[in-house]
């Protein structure tokens, strides 16, 4: 067997969402990383192993933006047809063509060397090159959901659920237990346009009337999460045979939809099975803080080291899942949205160069039921990549970083931090904008107003300076519309969705820039076919005034710019 060792700055253990952004962010920070991800493609429960769609904040506005954001975009421009591999490979493409970033796929981490209070190494093996695999790192996230490293290091963690009184939390039980939520197989339906014949597994069960479901309301347009086993099992060890009984419900499931009940689809056909179940619970890591359901209720407002945010329902399934019949399997607490995430529930608080993005970030039960849905997990990973990078840059740890930099450093990419704002670089403030609102740091609309430039056609956005300026680069943000309602890939195919999985129509599709140079001259320059909200142009130029004029958007009659900006 081969045995190959490298030597990094940042190692991230899983590949999900929050994994894979980790790593990214790190990587175009300049910093050597490495990722190491169990399964053949990444995205986690977003991938097409699993097909769970992305979720998050609730609320106008307040779609995650980010890393996260950059990929979905990609993925409406190249997959209109929602087409599961073209997002594998959207997912894949962004980690792969990273300079500075590793990827191990297929690979499962086993070991960890420590020291101290700091891990050393993990080395996983690679079944598909045979290859053990050690990598040596200053840092280490785990973004795996099962929190693998946890058992392998000594860092410390919970499992299950708490007792009411540890945290006062008024909707946790009585007594703690160790039961968690369960795990899902999903299902995936295709409209045809003849009638389409389903034949069960002779293995299946069988499901003859609605009430023999949990949930009644069932059929086209859901994608079956209510499929759940597990919580009252192991959720880790146990998941094999949690996977086979899961099996044996859903295509018992479609065959209720298809030859038990009138459920209007005679022209669908069974497409997809998901048979890797989509996990919601297990270990959880111990930060220096853990997240409550007070703090979720109180918005985190009182955490001065805001660096991501949720804002889904403290939606709590019961560990009995389809099993559970004496209600509705989940119940939903409502939550504000968006609450701030601190940063100090997202290191270790024992093993010192540990840190951890996604559902097993530092939150109880109860606080996590609303932290762990996938674009929440998405920006914290963008956030502890980015903290890793400045660590490293400024040799520095996760307790002592510069927490204002960190912030302002991930406004600058873009990832919104509520009731923060974003510092406006010197030479953006010494100009004079013929539309301000542009120039006041905040990227998106606020409360009670649309803070965005809306042009009609011909209309420009210009910048004029008192003195010349050296402008090194041109940041600008286009409005990918926050409040659009689909998910970035769906549950079910129907023959016609129309535009739902194109390019938002509010997005600037081509502009042209002018610089006017203080020698009499200028420069002019287009930017065609642009699909992405965050643009950021170099222009090592120096300049008296500069004239920026939409030209096309991908649908909408007018154009609107939220932030415009300078270095």
């Amino acid at each position: 067997m081969k045995h190959l060792t490298h030597h990094v700055d940042f190692c991230v253990v899983g590949g999900g969402m929050a994994g894979t952004i980790a790593a990214i962010a790190a990587a175009r920070k300049g910093i050597r990383t490495a990722l190491i991800q169990d399964r053949p493609v990444l995205g986690g429960n977003a991938s097409s192993e699993i097909r769970m769609h992305i979720c998050g904040a609730h609320g106008s506005n307040n779609r995650e933006t980010g890393i996260l954001e950059e990929m979905i975009l990609e993925n409406c421009y190249r997959n209109p047809e929602a087409n599961f591999s073209i997002w594998d490979s959207v997912l894949y493409e962004k980690a792969r063509q990273e300079p500075n970033l590793l990827l191990f796929l297929n690979c499962t981490c086993q070991r960890a060397e420590t020291k101290q209070n700091r891990i050393l190494s993990v080395t996983g093996w690679q079944m598909t090159s045979e290859t053990y695999h050690t990598v040596y790192a200053a840092y280490f996230a785990d973004c795996s959901g099962d929190s693998i490293l946890a058992p392998l290091t000594g860092a410390a963690y919970r499992i299950g659920r708490e007792a009411r009184e540890e945290f006062g939390e008024s909707i946790a039980l009585e007594q703690a237990d160790t039961r968690t939520m369960g795990m899902s197989c999903l299902l995936q339906f295709r409209e045809t346009t003849h009638p389409s014949p389903y034949i069960p597994p002779a293995w299946s069960y069988t499901f003859p009337t609605d009430e023999d479901l949990p949930k009644t309301v069932h059929g086209i347009g859901d994608n079956f999460w209510w499929i759940e086993l597990g919580g009252e099992q192991d959720s880790i060890h146990d998941t094999e045979a949690i996977k086979d009984e899961l099996l044996k419900i859903a295509f018992g499931v479609a065959d209720h939809l298809k030859n038990q009940q009138d459920h209007g689809m005679e022209c669908w056909q069974l497409d997809w099975v998901g048979f890797l179940p989509g996990k919601r619970e297990s270990r959880r890591y111990e930060g220096d803080v853990i997240i409550t359901q007070r703090d979720v209720e109180q918005a985190g407002k009182h955490f001065p080291d805001i660096v991501a945010y949720g804002g889904w329902t403290m939606d709590n399934h019961f560990p009995g899942g389809f099993y559970y019949r004496d209600t509705h399997p989940t119940v939903y607490n409502q939550a504000p949205s968006p609450w701030g995430i601190p940063f100090r529930a997202l290191y270790s608080k024992n093993m010192d160069n540990l840190l951890f993005a996604g559902r097993n970030i530092s939150a109880t039960h109860v606080a996590m039921s609303s932290s762990r849905v996938m674009a929440t997990c998405a920006v914290v990973g963008q956030a502890v990549g980015t903290a890793v990078a400045q660590c490293v840059k400024t040799n520095t740890t996760p307790r002592t970083l510069n927490l204002s930099l960190l912030q302002q450093t991930l406004m600058e990419d873009d990832c919104y931090l509520p009731f923060l704002h974003r510092s406006i670089s010197p030479a953006t403030k010494q100009a004079r904008c013929t539309h301000p609102v542009v120039t006041n740091g905040y990227d998106r609309p606020l409360e009670n107003e649309d803070n965005g430039a809306m042009l009609s056609p011909g209309e420009s956005i210009v910048f004029t300076w008192p003195q010349p300026q050296q402008l090194s680069q041109l940041r600008l943000i286009f409005d990918s519309d926050l409040n659009r309602a689909e998910k970035n890939m769906p549950a079910y195919h129907p023959l016609d969705w129309g535009d739902k999985y194109k390019t938002p129509k509010t997005l600037v599709k081509s502009f042209r820039v002018i610089l006017f140079h203080p020698q009499g001259t200028k420069t002019e320059f287009t930017v065609e076919n642009n699909y992405q909200r965050m643009v950021r142009i170099p222009l090592d130029a120096d300049a008296i005034k500069t004239e920026i004029t939409p030209l096309s958007t991908w649908g909408a009659e007018k154009f609107h710019i939220f932030s415009v900006d300078f270095q």
